[in-house]
């Protein structure tokens, strides 16, 4: 019998080719999977499994994993307020993960001897893919052909054609990998340090030019509502939000960050969603926490985007610091109100029961409320006691030399 290789496919030239070449040239079984976490509509499913049954796989699977990718990932990423290098939502690294861990678990179930995925040797995804997957099958073989034999696209071609392929081979100057949060966009300006994507490179065209006022109405933390409609789970409110901003051009920019394999790399992308829902939910944590719940939050989330970015996510920190940030917002429940506008926003303020800012305690820089000045005065002294008794003490000791 062959054995049995599970293949994570796109439909794209590089899945193409390791289809065949798994198939044909080393003789597997070849099963694909397309997991999608958002980026893909029914006619691209329809598409994809089409090219893959053209292509001779012994079977195909679609799973969509976008609420399981929201509920197991996106929501951390939304409690941390995560961005990386303050820049950066974590498009596809987040989703990577999502869709490992699908390509792992279809393995198990199906008793594959190996599983396949098609990543160059000079990105991010290769250790992603690799990392849950000797996590969670471990001993499994892992084959990568075009990390393996260092093919050039051109390589790849010549060797589909010689099997018959039909398909499209024109690269398009840009290449895009688009989720439910936020789509990606690579191309030559974004392989220098300077340089811009044009105007017509973004995936989503500006076709709004006023401005309007959106409401998102968050529950212990999770979008439930925009401008009082309710969705039935978060990931359908993060598409009606994209629908209403991203014509804005709002969440367009470009990453600059250290990659896993240790070179610096830039990706630009647009993420109007996914920007106005971590910035709408930070500013609504503001009024609803304690200085210390956002220091220490802060501090957390910053490890926790890096360490997802980097194939950690099966780390058990990670379900520890998970703990945490869901503890972190039993309060942040509110509106916050933002204002929208061509390539920018604004975000006006929000309306909380859970608002600390309360006039009931003292309006800042006016009138205190709550306590007496001479509580301030003997709190003051108290407060700085030890810096003014170090000064002190160190005045008299340097003093007596």
């Amino acid at each position: 019998m062959k054995k049995k290789v599970v293949l994570a496919f796109s439909g794209g030239l590089d899945t193409s080719y390791c289809v065949k070449y798994l198939g044909e040239e080393k003789g597997y079984e070849v099963h694909t999977i397309t997991v999608n976490t958002g980026g893909f509509d029914a006619a691209e499913i329809r598409h994809i499994e089409e090219r893959a049954k053209s292509l001779g796989v012994a079977s195909h699977k679609t799973v969509d994993e976008t609420k399981n990718y929201y509920d197991k990932v996106i929501r951390f990423l939304v409690y941390g307020n995560v961005l990386k290098n303050n820049t950066y939502p974590l498009s596809v690294s987040a989703e990577r993960m999502s869709q490992a861990l699908a390509v792992a678990l279809y393995a198990k179930e199906i008793k594959a001897d190996a599983v396949a995925h098609g990543s160059t040797g000079a990105g991010n995804d290769q250790v992603r893919f690799d990392m849950i997957l000797n996590v969670l099958v471990p001993g499994i073989e892992i084959i990568t052909p075009i990390r393996e034999l260092r093919l050039s696209r051109e390589e790849e071609i010549s060797f589909l054609k010689s099997k018959g392929v039909n398909m499209n081979f024109d690269k398009a100057m840009y290449s895009v990998n688009k989720g439910i949060w936020g789509t990606s966009v690579g191309g030559k300006e974004t392989l220098k340090s300077l340089g811009m994507l044009p105007e017509s490179a973004w995936p989503t065209q500006v076709t709004k030019h006023d401005n309007e006022t959106v409401k998102l109405s968050f529950e212990k933390g999770e979008l439930k509502k925009i401008n009082d409609e309710a969705f039935a789970h978060p990931t359908e409110a993060i598409q009606k939000l994209q629908s209403i901003a991203g014509p804005y051009g709002i969440g367009r920019d470009v990453h600059v960050g250290d990659t896993i394999i240790g070179i610096k790399g830039r990706v630009g992308f647009e993420a109007a969603a996914p920007m106005l829902v971590i910035k709408g939910h930070h500013a609504l944590e503001k009024h609803v926490l304690t200085k210390w719940q956002l220091t220490w939050k802060d501090q957390l989330a910053q490890f926790y985007g890096n360490w997802l970015h980097e194939g950690q996510y099966l780390d058990p920190v990670m379900r520890d610091i998970e703990a945490f940030l869901s503890k972190s917002q039993d309060n942040v429940t509110g509106d916050v109100h933002i204002q929208l506008f061509p390539y920018r926003f604004q975000v006006l303020g929000i309306e909380s029961p859970y608002d600390l800012m309360s006039s009931k305690f003292g309006k800042y820089g006016e009138m205190n409320l709550g306590w007496t000045g001479e509580d301030v005065i003997g709190f003051t002294k108290i407060f700085g006691n030890q810096t003014g008794i170090y000064h002190q003490v160190k005045e008299s000791v340097d003093g007596a030399h």
